[in-house]
Formats: structure tokens, C-alpha cells, sequence
């Protein structure tokens, strides 16, 4: 197998190893409120695709969601060529543009979203990226979007043009991270980013220009994370990240004027083996977590009102080989989870536990190695 970098280290790693009360549903508001908004006429309108990004054989699988079921099926035109390790992906809120991050590519690759699901390329694209490209965030205005370069310890920022999609580098862009940064995340006010630095273990904290989407250090950052922090998710005020070298999860409150981080009660929530990637059901009630090593997914009740998390009755819930990154549809009704050894496991979520239960006839075959996981 060739050098994937973290893939390789992820998978070394798991050869050698291989939230109190009941959650009440939180109100958005701001920017936030838009994009459920947008989100919720969306799910009652369209229907819904699965995009999944395939280290080895360089490319992205698309599959329709059924409805009702939460089964896959491949779209026909599906796969959609990327470049060299194609690795993080996002979808901007609109749901009209779709960017992938090529780890030794070093650019990222931008696709039109068509109503059907598939994928054309952006004019212009690759666009040029750091060292390593990783993880990609999209700001909650749809305006900028930021990658995390591994390797070169930065975040190339870009400005989206809104007709096109094309992305155009913010001035001052890369920004300086930590060392060897693995996530990136932005608030639902699109106030501030984090990004997880996994060769320091901890995050760095930013404020975002509204206007030019430029970045500029929080005070006090970065903040202390477990061992080898990975990917980042945020739930209203409160930022989840998977600490891959020391089996749990770390969790802390957003100070709202100045973005700090401070540690929730409990914090960090322990994990399975090697955590490595987060997501959030969109009520913001549950959290779901990828362990690589004990090839499953812990689950987690987010109490809304302290960030606490507790652990899911009958969690954790067995996966695939090398589960690598999950993803909730926007109904909030089913999982996936994409499979560094092989496919996307796909789960139903019971809407008052977060308990899950695999879907009929998964997991589903996408291409080579699939890493990184979003839907539309």
C-alpha cells in the first residue's frame, strides 16, 4: 500500500492496538437558524445523495439515500474522477458546490452538485492547497472555505465565488496552525474556527473577518487536547474532537465573545480504540464517533445545556474495517460511516435513544479505500 500518511499511521495504529439528563432540543438562531431552515425544506423537497472520498483509487463514489429506508444505491454516472489521495471533503450550505481536499495532490478539487447528484468540475479547478491538504470546512455563510495542510503546519483560506465556485485565496492565506493539523471546524455564527493539531495535541482557536474571511489567532490559543487530537465537530456552542492516541473524546464551551475553549465537566469522554473522526445528528442531541481500532462507533446523549456527554445504551455499535469518518443525513434519521478497509456501513438512528441499527444490506461497496464521508 502506498505512504497515506495519517491512513498509513491510523492503520499502523490499529494493527498494533489493531451526557447527562435527557438532551433538549436547542433553537438556532442567526446564521444557524438560516441554514436549518435551508436544511429542513431540503429534506422535505429533495432528495438526498452520499458522497464518499476513495484514497486508493483517486476518485469520489455518489449514492442516492432512500427515504425511507436509508439504503444506497450508486448513482449510474458514479464514480467522479478526483486527484492524487483524494481525502476531506464538504459541501457548501447551499448545497450547490462540493470541495475535496488531495492529500498528495497538494489542491483541492471543486465540483458543481447537479440536481440528479452528480458531479462536474469547477472552471479552473484543482485549486492550489499547502503541503498535505486534509480536512476541509466550509464557512456557515457559503462565502469562504479553509483546509488544513498537514505537512506544512497551515490553513489555506479561499473565498467562493457564489456563481461558479470557483475558490479564489483570502489575502494573508496560509494562516499558521500547529503541528501536523488533522481537523478543522467552524462555529454555527461562522464567528470562529478551530482547527485540532495533532502533532502538538491541541487546538487553535480563530477569529474570522466576516468581510475578507481572514484568520486571526483567538487569545490564549491553542488550547490542551488529549494525545494526537483528529477530526472536530461543533454543536452550538460546544466543540467535540476525537483524540486518536489517548481513546477518548475531548469537549468544550465556546465563550461567545471571545471564542475560548474551557473544558465541559467530565471532559475528556472515553472512547473506543484510536477515535479518529466526529459527527453531530443536526438537533445537536447526539454525538457519534469512529473508533479505528475496535472497528466501531461510540454514541453519545450531548446534555444541551452543559456540553456533557453520555454514552448511548448499547454503545458501541460494530462497524466496518478501519472506520475512518461518519455523517448524519439531514433528517437526522440515519449514520454512515465509511470503511478504510472497504465500504459505508449505514445505520438508522432511533430518534429518542441515538441507539444504532444497521441498514438492510450494509455496508455498501464504494471505491478503494474510502475516507472521508459527507451528505447532501
Amino acid at each position: 500500500m502506498r505512504n497515506l500518511g495519517h491512513l498509513s499511521f491510523t492503520i499502523g495504529a490499529a494493527a498494533l492496538l489493531a451526557n447527562c439528563g435527557a438532551p433538549a432540543l436547542v433553537r438556532p438562531s442567526g446564521i444557524d437558524a438560516q441554514n436549518s431552515s435551508v436544511r429542513s425544506a431540503r429534506a422535505l423537497t429533495t432528495p438526498h445523495y452520499l458522497y464518499v472520498t476513495n484514497g486508493h483509487s483517486n476518485d469520489v463514489s455518489a449514492f442516492i439515500i432512500n427515504p425511507n429506508s436509508g439504503v444506497l444505491r450508486r448513482l449510474e454516472t458514479s464514480p467522479f474522477k478526483a486527484r492524487s489521495l483524494p481525502i476531506g471533503l464538504a459541501i457548501d450550505p447551499s448545497g450547490a458546490f462540493m470541495y475535496v481536499a488531495n492529500g498528495l495532490s497538494g489542491d483541492v478539487s471543486a465540483y458543481v452538485i447537479h440536481a440528479s447528484g452528480r458531479l462536474t468540475h469547477v472552471p479552473g479547478q484543482p485549486f492550489a492547497a499547502g503541503s498535505y491538504p486534509w480536512q476541509v470546512a466550509i464557512h456557515p455563510s457559503g462565502k469562504f472555505v479553509y483546509v488544513v495542510n498537514e505537512s506544512s503546519s497551515n490553513v489555506s483560506a479561499y473565498a467562493i465565488n457564489a456563481g461558479s465556485g470557483a475558490l479564489t485565496q483570502i489575502q494573508g492565506s496560509p494562516f499558521a496552525a500547529g503541528y501536523s493539523p488533522a481537523g478543522v471546524a467552524i462555529d454555527p455564527t461562522g464567528a470562529f474556527a478551530y482547527v485540532t493539531n495533532n502533532g502538538n495535541n491541541n487546538v487553535s482557536g480563530y477569529t474570522i473577518n466576516a468581510s475578507s474571511g481572514a484568520l486571526t489567532p483567538l487569545h490564549g490559543s491553542p488550547f490542551a487536547a488529549g494525545s494526537s487530537p483528529r477530526k472536530v465537530a461543533i454543536s452550538g456552542s460546544f466543540v467535540y474532537l476525537a483524540n486518536n492516541g489517548s481513546n477518548n473524546v475531548s469537549a468544550y464551551a465556546i465563550d461567545p465573545k471571545n471564542g475560548a475553549l474551557t473544558q465541559v465537566p467530565g471532559s475528556p469522554f472515553g472512547a473506543g480504540s484510536s477515535p479518529v473522526a466526529v459527527a453531530i445528528n443536526p438537533a445537536g442531541t447526539f454525538v457519534y464517533v469512529t473508533n479505528q481500532g475496535s472497528n466501531n462507533v461510540s454514541a453519545y446523549a450531548i446534555n444541551t445545556s452543559t456540553g456533557v456527554l453520555t454514552q448511548v445504551q448499547g454503545s458501541p455499535f460494530a462497524a466496518g474495517s478501519n472506520p475512518t469518518a461518519v455523517a448524519v443525513d439531514p433528517t437526522g434519521e440515519f449514520a454512515y460511516v465509511a470503511n478504510l478497509g472497504g465500504g459505508v456501513s449505514a445505520f438508522a438512528i432511533n430518534a429518542g435513544s441515538g441507539a444504532l441499527t444497521k441498514v438492510k444490506g450494509s455496508p455498501f461497496s464504494a471505491g478503494s479505500e474510502p475516507y472521508a464521508v459527507t451528505v447532501r
